[in-house]
């Protein structure tokens, strides 16, 4: 018995340290800021389009400073996979608003801030070429680039997902309103 629950304490050791704990992207400040506006499209999804944008602003940061230059590479990785899953919550948002029904203001607020997100994606779209063109031109970058190429891949791939869904759902909000005319 004692050799079972021994060998059912490593099995749970060995699982645990197997598995990779996921880091939230959002800090909790920013959590705390959605919980309060959960209510309003608009606030909802300006937030988070300003959440990735100061993901963004980071890597801008990193580049700029000599101090960051050991695991640069690394660590742009990790705030582009952070940004990559601020998108994801973003477009799970849009889906939530799109699917549920909404009186008039609250569709207001969503047609409001499918406007914002789809603005900021021009913006996200620019700085995210810009990355990669840096990369591409400088050798300095160009080495560092290696660790984060696949995950500025997985960011230009959301964010074209975002700004489509968004554009979407802009139209289908803007026929709506005609179809309920006929």
């Amino acid at each position: 018995m004692k050799t079972a629950i021994q060998i059912g304490v490593l099995l749970l050791l060995v699982a645990t340290a197997g598995a990779e704990r996921k880091r939230d992207p959002l800090t909790e400040a920013e959590a705390d800021q959605l919980r309060d506006v959960r209510m309003e499209p608009y606030q909802r999804l300006k937030l988070f389009t300003k959440f990735a944008e100061a993901r963004l602003d980071s890597i801008d940061k990193l580049q700029a400073d000599p101090k960051e230059a050991e695991g640069r590479g690394r660590k742009i990785h990790d705030v582009l996979e952070d940004f990559t899953a601020v998108l994801d919550e973003l477009n799970n948002n849009l889906d939530t608003y799109e699917a549920e029904p909404m009186d008039k203001e609250h569709d207001k607020q969503f047609h409001k801030g499918l406007k914002e997100v789809i603005l900021a994606g021009d913006r996200f779209h620019a700085r995210l070429r810009a990355l990669k063109n840096a990369a591409q031109n400088d050798p300095v970058i160009g080495r560092e680039a290696k660790e984060y190429m696949f995950a500025l891949q997985d960011a230009q791939e959301a964010l074209q997902s975002t700004v489509d869904m968004a554009r979407e759902y802009a139209e289908v909000k803007k026929d709506a309103p005609a179809e309920n005319k006929k």
